[in-house]
């Protein structure tokens, strides 16, 4: 008797738990204590899930099954806390499943002052009907079963779920007939599958458009919003009917109360959001726009930005990132066919640069490239882009992405403060030519052309990409371009039709084409020479202006048309290569194709090789 009461134990907290209702009951029970009686891992349902551990927690009259909110995972797979611990709980959320109390367990202290004891006191199960003052019918749920075990913890009786009739909410709640908001909030940092009666108060900072779907199982359409609260974000999404009531009601940048959706284990490949979980609109979802002052209280918008632009080389291929920066360039919208679809998709280009020095091209895609309103020298904030390699390292918009232009924060007021004193007179350099730095100092595969050799760079199943520091030696000039179709995204060959240009695959004639670049050149550096291939974007960056005006050249002064391509040999560029192998003629050689071509900055490649004497010594 002694050793027990020695343990502060919160005894009655179960009992009040299974008696009054979530508001009364954090409100007494901001804190509790506990002896933990079992910690269980569970089945995972979903492969690739998140590890799910269940305890047991007893007052030392009652015990209680809890759920471990999957941030705490590390103290059980670190075993920080045992059965027979004492706990204090901070931060809980108490629920209710098929008759049955539960509580998720947000955050906790293990009190390793009492020790590990055996169990205090003979707790018992508690029967939630018979206790609850105002009894509710139960909610449909998921439920992972009965735990414990009846031996341990006493006779079981039991439980049948209560099936009620469910009408069809209305897109925003009766006034007549809802209950007077709760005064406690659930946080969407603490939503899981394991608890079923909650509200959550939530921004809506981002939303779709209406996506239609046909597939052999039938057609279908949805949206989708991201929830906004002070403790995290989360994704909604609203199928068929539901997408009819609650699309026109959820607005960016409007709050809402949400309550009685269905709570997934989170799709990542669809979501650029980091929550575990993600919620589905259903029938009996209500959502109600807050329009009291207390609309204020829940952020506008939420980044996580990297260091600066020039940290996006240390960043991982297809890591989704926060970024900011000031546009300094932008480019018109463009159309351009996806080669496996066939499907047409609007896209435009934007330059971004911050005090790194580097610069980094953003590609929007869809409504957002044509709606795009921002001009040169704005400061743009951009949420989840995806970092890719194309053209180096650059960004691109997702369907979940935004985009906030000139957002009233600090770091958008300190980085155009700088842009106005400094950055406007800054060369920058592209980002594919500063590349990583490893430990030692040394850029991380920027390559010489012996060590390309050398590395059999290309050489292997799959293509290599390296960057390498040439200067131009040699330019063949007997064909450096071909006619393409004008229409945009195309970029066919056309043939000539005596009459006209004709592309097969538009099915259409041209009075012209269009000339657009196939170059085939040499560079070389200190250690050796190579043949490199390009299109059009790294022709126009060599031959500096059109295909077009050097074929005209031609056709009127083939001599001047050589001189003018002999002028742009000895300039130097850090080239993006892509290395892979091709067999003609039963030989197998590495094929180079520059993806970009970037001038030398000079400034820059003076930095480089200061930090490339230091790392071995020498000054």
């Amino acid at each position: 008797m002694t050793m027990d009461a020695a343990v502060p134990l919160s005894r009655g907290f179960i009992r009040d738990m299974a008696t009054l209702d979530s508001s009364s009951l954090l409100s007494r029970h901001p804190s509790f204590n506990a002896q933990v009686l079992q910690i269980k891992e569970l089945t995972s349902t979903q492969a690739g899930g998140p590890r799910r551990f269940r305890f047991v927690l007893s007052d030392g009259e009652h015990f209680v099954q809890c759920m471990l909110a999957t941030q705490l995972n590390d103290i059980v797979l670190n075993n920080r806390v045992e059965r027979g611990h004492t706990i204090n709980v901070r931060q809980y959320t108490p629920s209710e499943m098929k008759d049955k109390l539960v509580v998720i367990l947000l955050d906790f202290e293990v009190l390793s002052q009492y020790g590990i004891r055996d169990k205090i006191g003979t707790p018992t199960t508690i029967d939630v009907k018979g206790s609850r003052q105002a009894p509710q019918p139960a909610q449909a749920t998921y439920s992972n079963g009965s735990t414990g075990s009846a031996t341990f913890y006493g006779e079981q009786k039991p439980q049948v779920a209560v099936k009620t009739d469910s009408t069809y909410s209305a897109a925003i709640s009766n006034a007549n007939a809802a209950a007077p908001r709760p005064q406690n909030y659930y946080t969407i940092e603490g939503l899981s599958p394991y608890q079923n009666k909650w509200t959550i108060k939530a921004r809506v900072t981002f939303k779709s458009e209406i996506k239609h779907w046909h597939n052999q199982r039938g057609e279908g359409k949805l949206f989708a919003v991201n929830l906004l609260d002070e403790t995290g974000e989360i994704k909604a999404t609203a199928f068929n009917d539901q997408v009819d009531a609650y699309f026109d009601v959820l607005q960016e940048g409007e709050v809402y109360y949400i309550s009685k959706c269905r709570v997934n284990t989170a799709k990542k490949q669809f979501s650029n959001l980091d929550h575990d979980y993600e919620l589905t609109f259903e029938r009996d979802t209500e959502i109600e726009k807050c329009t009291d002052t207390g609309a204020t209280d829940v952020p506008q918008l939420r980044f996580n930005f990297v260091e600066s632009l020039g940290k996006l080389t240390d960043v991982q291929k297809d890591a989704i990132v926060d970024v900011m920066g000031v546009i300094k360039t932008v480019g018109d919208s463009a159309q351009i066919t996806s080669k496996s679809s066939g499907r047409p998709y609007d896209k435009r280009d934007i330059v971004l640069v911050d005090p790194s020095g580097v610069s980094v091209q953003l590609t929007v895609w869809g409504t957002q490239a044509v709606q795009f309103s921002a001009n040169q020298d704005d400061i743009v904030a951009v949420k989840g882009a995806k970092v890719s390699e194309f053209n180096g390292r650059s960004l691109s918009l997702l369907q979940s992405s935004t985009i906030t232009v000139n957002p009233d924060i600090p770091e958008a007021h300190s980085l155009k403060g700088w842009f106005d004193v400094n950055g406007r007179n800054t060369t920058f350099s592209s980002l594919q030519s500063v590349g990583s730095t490893s430990m030692s100092g040394r850029p991380e595969n920027v390559k010489t052309i012996k060590q390309i050799r050398d590395e059999q760079l290309g050489m292997q199943d799959q293509p290599d990409y390296f960057s390498v520091k040439g200067t131009v030696l040699f330019i063949r000039n007997e064909t450096i371009a071909y006619g393409a179709c004008p229409t945009e995204g195309c970029n066919k060959k056309l043939t000539d039709a005596g009459d006209g240009w004709r592309c097969e695959k538009c099915n259409k004639s041209f009075p012209e084409p269009v000339y657009r670049y196939i170059l085939m050149f040499a560079i070389y550096d200190h250690s050796g020479q190579m043949w490199v291939s390009s299109f059009d974007d790294v022709g126009k960056v060599i031959l500096g202006k059109p295909a077009g005006d050097y074929m005209r050249l031609r056709d009127e002064d083939n001599s001047a048309y050589l001189d003018e391509i002999q002028k742009c040999t000895g300039q130097t560029y850090v080239f993006r290569v892509r290395a892979k192998a091709e067999t003609y003629q039963n030989t197998t050689r590495p094929r180079y194709s520059a993806m970009s071509a970037t001038p030398l900055n000079y400034a820059q490649e003076s930095t480089n090789l200061v930090k490339l004497i230091q790392s071995f010594g020498l000054a």
